[in-house]
């Protein structure tokens, strides 16, 4: 199976989780209502929506930008990202 990227994003608003597919031009997205960060239980679920999970041992890794790059004086956008794959009969 090939491994992929998965993200999710979030400023304070509501939270979306895509599957990157490099050469589609769209990707696979579940959006979260407003409020606190999806847990893990939440995430997993969203990504099974979508045909995928996680790659044993791989983590969620969690980095911060701003809303207008290079100025940090904007509100903070919070990203994630971790290695997922297909699940076994998943069909595209």
């Amino acid at each position: 199976m090939n491994k992929l990227t998965a993200q999710m994003s979030g400023d304070g608003g509501q939270w979306r989780l895509y599957v990157v597919l490099y050469g589609e031009s769209e990707w696979p997205t579940v959006r979260f209502e407003s409020g606190p960060v999806p847990t893990g239980a939440d995430r997993r679920d969203a990504l099974a929506y979508l045909g995928y999970e996680v790659v044993p041992g791989a983590e969620w890794a969690w980095i911060e930008d701003s809303q207008k790059p290079f100025d940090d004086s904007t509100p903070v956008v919070l990203i994630a990202a971790v290695d997922v794959r297909e699940l076994e009969g998943a069909t595209e």
